[in-house]
């Protein structure tokens, strides 16, 4: 397998994602290309140690900031990281495409060069949901569509429960539909239809799940528009922050609370990794004929590390392929019900 890392992509690039790909190459057996600035890249490399055959550069001259239009930017730059990557996913010349960059721009590149998934309406941006004491969520989605229909959160459910199955190994995982209630009755036009699509789907759908029972790890997919998904990933990651900081000020408030934190250091720590973003990997594009995974725009050497590794099996369990077989299901139960909406 050839991984297809953007070497110019985030806020640390290119030397954490350089150290991230070497780390990586020591765990797994895979190639891992970097592409972009040939002669920034190279110089990375230098300061580490690696096996020269598992790791490789590939040009590419221009790099897409998140400042620039997404869709004029991937039109333009042909030669950037984000373009040329992913149409070497296209053309067969490398299995998976990682990247920290412009989310824009790695959605209109999924979109213009590898295409939709027939029959799926919006691709959507899967993240992990770290869930404190217990196995983490998956939400679907995370801020790439912020007007939908119930035929699009269908899509989100199928595809989460999918790659919930083949990459994290979470069997008949439950599915759940953010809602203010959880009462079916409960929630807007577009939630009371997507209710109804979702039950009728094959999925192990467990119903309404309100945002104060998303952090208790109340559902393994949870389902919402990328609008609601953006604004509850963003206001877990900030509480989780603010929590660290307040602790780490308690903790370090006079004698007693140091030597109290002193004992508890272990679990402290514990639960400052199940905070922790950079261990849980990237967030999958889903939906569109390619796998492309968005790294967080701050990753450092560790998150870059452990998205790599757990992108492998994403292109090895042939995900795109199995969402591509169920998209039948999805033109079944929403037929009726788009209709109404």
């Amino acid at each position: 397998m050839k991984i297809i890392v953007d070497g110019m992509g985030g806020d640390n690039a290119p030397a954490a994602v350089v150290e991230g790909a070497v780390l990586a190459s020591r765990a797994i057996p895979h190639h891992i290309a970097l592409i972009g600035k040939e002669e920034l890249l190279a110089a990375e490399l230098k300061k580490h140690s690696y096996e020269a055959e598992k790791i490789s550069i590939i040009d590419a001259t221009e790099v897409i900031s998140n400042e620039e239009a997404p869709v004029r930017a991937v039109r333009s730059k042909k030669d950037s990281s984000i373009v040329k990557g992913i149409n070497m996913v296209k053309n067969g010349e490398g299995d998976i495409f990682v990247s920290a960059g412009s989310t824009g721009a790695l959605l209109a590149g999924g979109l213009f060069i590898l295409g939709r998934i027939p029959g799926i309406d919006r691709p959507a941006l899967a993240s992990v949901y770290p869930i404190i004491g217990g196995r983490a969520s998956l939400l679907v989605d995370a801020g790439a569509n912020s007007d939908c229909k119930p035929n699009n959160l269908l899509e989100f459910g199928i595809m989460g429960n999918i790659y919930m199955e083949k990459v994290l190994g979470r069997k008949n995982p439950t599915v759940g539909l953010v809602n203010i209630g959880a009462e079916a009755s409960k929630g807007s036009t577009l939630t009371k239809a997507a209710y109804s699509l979702l039950e009728q789907s094959d999925m192990n759908f467990i119903g309404n799940v309100e945002g104060r029972d998303v952090p208790a790890g109340a559902c393994d997919v949870i389902v919402t528009d990328g609008f609601s998904g953006n604004v509850l990933l963003k206001l877990t990651e900030g509480m989780a922050l603010q929590m660290m900081k307040t602790l780490k000020a308690r903790f370090t408030a006079g004698v007693k609370a140091k030597l109290g934190a002193a004992l508890l250091l272990d679990k402290i720590r514990e639960m400052k990794q199940e905070f922790d973003y950079s261990e849980y990997g990237g967030a999958p594009i889903l939906g569109v004929r390619g796998p492309i995974v968005k790294m967080h725009g701050s990753s450092n050497a560790n998150a870059v590390k452990n998205t790599i590794i757990k992108a492998v099996p994403y292109a090895e369990e042939k995900v795109v392929d199995i969402i591509q077989n169920s998209v039948l299901e999805i033109e079944e139960i929403t037929l009726s019900e788009n209709d109404k909406f």
